[in-house]
């Protein structure tokens, strides 16, 4: 997955007149570039710093996923629709859920002109089962191909939940390329061979360029080149959106409802699907150390904050309310649970209420203020990523508001590489982040990966997404009754997620703060084919992957 971008802000402006070098130093996007058949779609993530090659899609870097190496079947999350084949044109379950069958697509050529078989299928499976930091997708299950075009997967037990992860979220990779790698968890990756609509072209640190796949299976995209930039953050590609030398961002702008009129040529997009977190390192039996470990501090914290303002100061109000269950506010409506403290987190304050939390735990307040316990301030740093001024911007806010019950709150700005890196090592009191949905709209996903023991490890070692190291054996057995059950049973479902959804707004290991509105500026009078929101037929976010790669194969330049 690309990085995720946040904001715009204010910065300096010798940032931005580096900014405007790197961009000259990489090429521009063709001034105005309308009319241009040719021409090159000029994308920014919020990468803000350097690119550090490394195109393995199952390590936490650039990856080219979707663009480079496709899964066998496409969701859109943002929808109830069939998925769309990719790499298979055909599944289906038995009765009892214990056996997926698939057939894959014929006549597709790997980009060094290999061909592709079901043995690449087993091959990437296999390197699942036996690397557990490269199974995010929790896949159990045991393939075999009864000829080159068939697989079989079977699973110990009723697995319909596996299905769009099986078939959404797992990116084939070449035996005859992978069979050589050391590591196949950590190696970098930097001549990727896939089966995608891209390959890629060019790399520098500043940018890297992909080019279209003249042999992809669903012929060469209209888009010939695609080109994602390294700026020096969030207010560096507002500038450079405002040069048109940007054709496709996704972070919040000034005055972003009058887009059309400051940004001439450009649309914009507002999608409510990432929902923000304080996440929180909260298991000491995991390596976790410092006070966010007491969920009485973890609970005051989210009582401290006051929502509406930190909307308004940081995201212009394009975000909304969040549930602390985490279930999607509107999409997920049916199925929050009615035994929710707070169904939606509170928007305003309750700073009586925090106070008495810490108070009740054993915390006194000192001269300064601030509370304390064993001799110890209440004192915690939150770590984001240096650029992301929104994200920046709600720190600063919520360091304000938490001053006001007695918590002191320090923010460190690091490089997404050092980010990424203790984000997932659990080197962190508190990262700003948010928890994306799975390859299918079910709440489901979202808990698997972010609230699962299998997807943390001790701190030090590699999480693949519970970053926060959140562990409970109530929560585990409900994950696992759900892999069990069909999605269409909703009455046997509801009892699981209600104890997900309760343990989890009790533990608040992930503090909740708003459902983001990923704002998404694109140039409408560059290229077409855009989704939009009465055709969402992908999220349109620029750092979503594989849905970007599904915006990329459908755009077309003007005039072409």
């Amino acid at each position: 997955m690309l990085c995720r971008t946040r904001a715009s802000g204010l910065r300096a402006s010798a940032v931005l007149v580096a900014a405007a070098l790197v961009i000259a130093a990489c090429g521009s996007s063709d001034d105005d570039g309308s009319g241009d058949a040719d021409a090159t779609l000029v994308a920014y993530t919020g990468q803000s710093s350097d690119y550090q090659i490394n195109f393995n899609p199952y390590s936490s870097s650039i990856g080219g996923i979707g663009t480079i190496f496709e899964p066998l079947f496409y969701f859109n999350i943002l929808r109830a629709a069939e998925p769309e084949p990719r790499l298979a044109t055909n599944y289906s379950w038995n009765t009892d859920g214990t056996q997926l069958s698939i057939t894959l697509r014929e006549n597709v050529a790997w980009s060094d002109g290999q061909k592709f078989t079901a043995r690449d299928v087993l091959f990437t499976l296999d390197l699942l089962t036996r690397h557990k930091e490269m199974n995010g997708a929790g896949f159990d299950g045991h393939a075999t191909a009864p000829d080159e075009t068939h697989v079989v997967v079977t699973f110990d037990r009723p697995s319909f939940v596996r299905g769009p992860q099986v078939l959404g979220r797992i990116y084939i990779v070449p035996e005859h390329k992978w069979k050589d790698i050391d590591n196949p968890a950590t190696d970098t990756l930097s001549s990727p061979v896939g089966t995608g609509p891209y390959t890629l072209a060019e790399f520098k640190p500043q940018a890297f360029t992909y080019a279209a796949n003249p042999n992809y299976w669903g012929g060469a995209p209209a888009v010939k080149k695609v080109r994602f930039l390294a700026l020096s953050g969030n207010q560096s590609g507002e500038q450079a959106l405002r040069a048109r030398q940007v054709d496709w961002q996704s972070a919040p702008v000034p005055d972003v409802k009058n887009i059309e009129k400051n940004y001439p040529g450009y649309k914009a997009l507002i999608t409510p699907l990432n929902q923000m977190v304080l996440a929180t390192c909260s298991n000491p039996a995991l390596g976790c150390a410092g006070p966010q470990t007491d969920p009485a501090v973890r609970q005051a914290i989210y009582h401290g904050l006051h929502r509406t303002q930190t909307n308004t100061l940081a995201f212009e109000g394009t975000s909304s309310e969040i549930s602390p269950g985490f279930g999607l506010l509107a999409r997920d409506n049916a199925v929050i649970s009615s035994r929710l403290r707070n169904r939606v987190a509170p928007m305003q304050p309750d700073t009586a209420r925090a106070r008495q939390l810490l108070e009740d735990a054993g915390y006194r307040r000192n001269g300064d203020g601030v509370y304390a316990k064993g001799g110890s301030q209440l004192s915690l740093t939150v770590k984001t990523v240096a650029g992301w001024a929104d994200y920046i911007t709600a720190l600063s806010t919520m360091a304000q508001q938490l001053k006001q019950v007695g918590i002191k709150l320090t923010v460190e700005q690091l490089s997404w590489n050092e980010w990424t890196s203790q984000r997932q090592s659990g080197r962190f009191q508190l990262i700003m982040d948010s928890l994306n949905q799975g390859p299918a709209p079910d709440p489901y996903y979202l808990y698997s990966y972010f609230f699962g023991t299998q997807g943390t490890a001790k701190v030090g070692g590699k999480a693949s997404t519970n970053w926060s190291r959140f562990s409970d054996p109530q929560v585990d057995r409900a994950l696992a009754a759900l892999t069990t059950l069909d999605p269409k049973n909703t009455a046997a479902r509801q009892g699981h997620l209600d104890t997900v959804q309760t343990r989890v707004e009790e533990s608040m290991a992930y503090i909740p703060v708003l459902t983001q509105g990923t704002v998404t500026e694109y140039h409408a009078a560059k290229f077409t084919g855009w989704p939009t929101g009465d055709a969402p037929y992908a999220m349109p976010a620029v750092w979503q992957s594989p849905d970007n790669a599904e915006v990329m194969k459908r755009l077309k330049p003007v005039g072409s």
